[in-house]
């Protein structure tokens, strides 16, 4: 009866999706005039594909944004090397990722842009790609995508699966319940990103047997160090003997946060850098503040108050800047947090605010392993925090040290364990060598 149930509204939503087709294709045209999608591969969204199929067995990873791809690389990287007989298909949503995925990416990797979830771009997809499995990071559930792979015999995982308090509170809305169960009964595999998840995803009436845990895949950040042609070793040289610190994905309102803690910082330490990567530049250029700009590789003076990194894909290396990440998207209510093990693998003393949404989880467990790894504060107690830091020398490099001793904690085997089981669950079925 569920199951049926399921299905009559799975059909609903099709024939709703299906209606709606024209305006989606006119949506992404209006996205692509205002530079949302690609100028020349935004019809990879309607599943219309831009490079060759090559023969053989096809596994297609899907992140929505930067994060989640960013996560699912080293998995992909397992995936090539224990199986070269494999091709990956990687997709993601937002052009933002794609300017940064594809440089990190393997260069036998084939990008694409993902079909949205009406029936025709995702059976185009499908049809021209026949992926033998479809491995999902995080919170990528959509009927049509789900539910047409399954018709087709396509193997489905979710990774680093979580939901959201709001999607939640949603899926489980009576009228929409069976539909989110019958979507979940299609996976081989869901792998969430905690305890708490794990029970969400039951409460949506996922099989208890495809659940499992590995840890992390955010925990997997590889460590990097500074490349000598992008011009930050020369930058790490200029920052030597001045009091730093970085604020670092900062949403609207954020900025205005952090810049009346440099103003307070500059009464006390006249010298100091703030590196800020702010969503709006032109609040700074308000305020009157001196802006050395990453993307214009303008030189810092000794009049320079603040560095803006407004370019993407070198938070990494930039983290190594700095002794002190403040990483935002925390501060005010209604955000959700970053991730903050970038910064703790640079070896930065780590601080955030109170809202952080499902990585509260990522905060707590490198607490719990060392209460010195991550500072919580409120941004009225950051000036307090931060004075504190620069002031002594002994307490920053404890928290500098902690940060990294969790993080390597917690990230040690989890590629490792997110692999096997994606080859047990997965591979071993849909792709047997």
């Amino acid at each position: 009866m569920a199951r049926k149930k399921g299905e009559l509204i799975y059909k609903i939503y099709r024939a709703f999706s299906y209606g709606l087709s024209p305006m989606i294709n006119l949506h992404l045209r209006w996205r692509k005039f205002r530079g949302l999608e690609h100028p020349k591969r935004w019809t990879e969204r309607l599943g219309r594909p831009s490079l060759p199929r090559p023969a053989g067995p096809l596994v297609w990873f899907h992140a929505v944004s930067l994060g989640e791809g960013m996560a699912a690389i080293p998995v992909i990287k397992c995936c090539l090397t224990r199986r070269p007989d494999v091709t990956v298909l990687m997709t993601s949503t937002t052009l933002s990722a794609f300017e940064v995925i594809k440089k990190e990416l393997p260069a036998n990797v084939i990008y694409q842009f993902a079909p949205v979830d009406a029936p025709a771009a995702v059976e185009a997809f499908l049809g021209y790609w026949k992926p033998n499995a479809i491995i999902l990071i995080e919170s990528e559930l959509w009927p049509n995508l789900i539910i047409g792979a399954a018709k087709n015999g396509i193997a489905l995982a979710l990774l680093n699966a979580r939901i959201s308090a709001k999607s939640f509170r949603y899926w489980s809305l009576p009228v929409v319940l069976p539909l989110a169960a019958f979507m979940l009964s299609k996976f081989s595999l869901i792998v969430p990103l905690s305890n708490k998840q794990a029970i969400q995803f039951q409460l949506l009436q996922a099989p208890p047997l495809v659940i499992n845990f590995s840890g992390d895949l955010k925990y997997a950040v590889e460590d990097t160090t500074l490349a000598g042609d992008n011009g930050l070793e020369e930058l790490q040289e200029q920052l030597k003997h001045r009091k730093v610190w970085m604020a670092s994905s900062l949403h609207r309102g954020e900025d205005k946060i952090m810049l009346r803690v440099h103003k307070a910082l500059k009464e006390i330490y006249p010298d100091m850098l703030t590196i800020i990567v702010p969503r709006h530049l032109e609040e700074l250029q308000r305020k009157g503040i001196s802006v050395a700009l990453r993307s214009h590789s303008d030189k810092l003076s000794l009049g320079a108050e603040t560095y803006v990194v407004d370019t993407l894909g070198e938070l990494r290396e930039l983290y190594r800047l700095t002794p002190i990440a403040v990483i935002g998207g925390s501060f005010l209510p209604g955000l959700a947090g970053h991730n903050i093990s970038e910064a703790a693998v640079a070896g930065c003393a780590v601080l955030t605010g109170h809202y952080l949404g499902h990585f509260n989880h990522m905060v707590q467990e490198m607490q719990r392993l060392s209460p010195s790894s991550v500072l919580q504060v409120s941004g009225d107690m950051l000036v307090e925090a931060l004075i504190e830091l620069f002031s002594d020398a002994k307490l920053l490099e404890t928290r500098r040290a902690a940060a990294k001793q969790a993080y390597h904690a917690l990230s040690s085997g989890v590629v490792e364990n997110m692999w096997r089981l994606v080859q047990f669950h997965i591979l071993d079925k849909s792709v047997p060598m």
